[in-house]
């Protein structure tokens, strides 16, 4: 069985109420995910070799998040974490959504309350366009590529799933990023459609199209654009952005990277083989986001507007030789993050508040000024003071592995400003624990648990407090 991580987060002390802040007109909201895109890949930050310029323009309109992460870095998980406000054994997606997880109910319930749920109650106007990911497949499959062999992928959305979002072009999961598919907003499950054209520049055009439709309603709008690049399928991306990464040179780039394994070995060469297309994918998401916020800007939107850019999760690809994201490593956890919104937000640099994608529910929301809106049930954390007034707390991000339903196997663990710590149990015992000091060991190389027993003692203690406080059965396993 796989085994998927997720990241919670742990707030010292008290939970602190946060600002609400109440804007005439409602501000609409745009939010743009990109898929498996890493938190250094933006050529503002200037940790890697990458050419964003929309995004980098748009960062200094904004907040520019860098300690932003993942709370569970695998997509069906991190989404369902985003939508719902709840951690996974609370929103039942602990796993992808797939035929495999199918019989352990992996999806998103229907009944959950989202955000989206939210904004269509206060009479936003809501779409949905790209990658939803949280349905499951069922018989008979949905004739696309990713359901012929042994696990099924792909699933229509029902209207009555889609949470509010009342404009839809989308599809569950599909790699084939030069002939994506989609189902539309009336369209029944045996009637997807083809695209001969790059997902993200399909994308883009339908979300300007929207948006241009918005200056003829009263309404706020609120608008998803969940782009499946820079996800695998690296090759899949246009050689116009292929041609600009062709003189790589990417030895230099692996030169200092203790966590990419040498040239030669199978991780090593699928590194190497990979990264050039890896940021060709983001340069080409780069360009087509740059079109979406030029339309805001056109059509009057921009000043008005929240504007998110993010991803689910991030990716290793090779490095630490492992190929996935669903491990506590950097590279897998961290995440871009931007927020823009001119009207309130004065533009920074944010190195500080370690801020999780499925914090952004009941953050966005009481930006909006809609924090009593927010359900009780809801478990992320409302960080609009941080994003908003510049306010500091420290934060410590527990995350987890599970497998499918099954907690009493995996890892659970701590992120701390300085560390990560690490637990794994194999049927309710722990057996292994993990510690790094990424102050000191940047590549997470250096497993220090046994040289630090006080430290490991008390993320044990707060570990337990926060599985207790999230009523995770996991939480039996940890003796203090």
């Amino acid at each position: 069985m796989q085994k998927i991580i997720y990241l919670l987060e742990f707030v010292s002390g008290t939970i602190f109420s946060s600002l609400s802040v109440i804007a005439q007109p409602s501000p609409n909201l745009l939010f743009i995910m990109a898929d498996q895109y890493r938190g250094d890949a933006l050529g503002c930050i200037g940790k890697e070799p990458v050419k964003t310029p929309c995004l980098d323009n748009l960062a200094s309109k904004g907040i520019l998040f860098t300690n932003a992460i993942s709370s569970y870095p695998v997509s069906s998980p991190a989404r369902a974490m985003l939508m719902s406000g709840l951690y996974p054994p609370h929103n039942k997606v602990t796993s992808n959504c797939n035929s495999q997880t199918a019989p352990y109910g992996v999806e998103l319930p229907q009944d959950v309350y989202c955000w989206s749920d939210v904004l269509k109650n206060m009479n936003y106007r809501t779409g949905y366009i790209g990658k939803w990911h949280l349905d499951s497949p069922y018989k008979p499959y949905v004739n696309t590529y990713n359901n012929q062999g042994k696990v099924a992928w792909n699933e229509w959305c029902s209207p009555e799933r889609r949470h509010g979002f009342e404009h839809w072009i989308a599809y569950g999961t599909y790699d084939n990023h030069l002939k994506p598919m989609y189902w539309n907003t009336t369209t029944p499950r045996d009637s997807f459609y083809y695209v001969n054209q790059w997902g993200p520049a399909y994308e883009a055009d339908r979300a300007i199209e929207y948006i241009q439709k918005q200056k003829e309603s009263k309404q706020p709008f609120a608008l998803v654009v969940s782009m499946n690049p820079p996800h695998t399928g690296y090759e899949l991306v246009p050689d116009k952005y292929k041609d600009m990464y062709k003189d790589l040179d990417v030895e230099a780039l692996c030169a200092n990277r203790p966590d990419i394994p040498p040239k030669g070995t199978e991780m090593g060469d699928y590194f190497r083989n990979n990264i050039r297309n890896y940021y060709a994918c983001i340069t080409g998401v780069d360009e087509h986001v740059g079109r979406i916020i030029e339309a805001l800007k056109n059509n009057g939107f921009f000043n008005n507007t929240i504007v998110v850019f993010t991803s689910d999760h991030g990716i290793c690809m090779g490095a630490h030789n492992n190929a996935g994201k669903d491990i506590f490593f950097e590279e897998s956890m961290r995440i871009p993050m931007i927020i823009s919104w001119p009207k309130k937000i004065e533009p920074r640099r944010d190195d500080h508040l370690m801020i999780a994608f499925a914090d952004l529910y009941p953050s966005l929301l009481s930006m909006m000024g809609f924090q009593k809106k927010i359900p009780e049930t809801v478990q992320t954390f409302d960080l609009s003071r941080e994003i908003l007034c510049k306010s500091k707390r420290e934060i410590v991000q527990p995350y987890y592995y599970i497998q499918y339903n099954n907690h009493s196997t995996g890892y659970r663990g701590l992120r701390t400003a300085t560390h990560t710590f690490v637990v794994h149990a194999s049927n309710g015992v722990i057996d292994e624990t993990i510690l790094y000091d990424r102050t000191k060991d940047l590549y997470q190389m250096n497993n220090i648990a046994g040289q630090s027993p006080k430290l490991v003692r008390q993320l044990n203690k707060k570990l337990k407090a926060w599985l207790i406080q999230t009523n995770d059965s996991f939480a039996n396993y940890i003796d203090l």
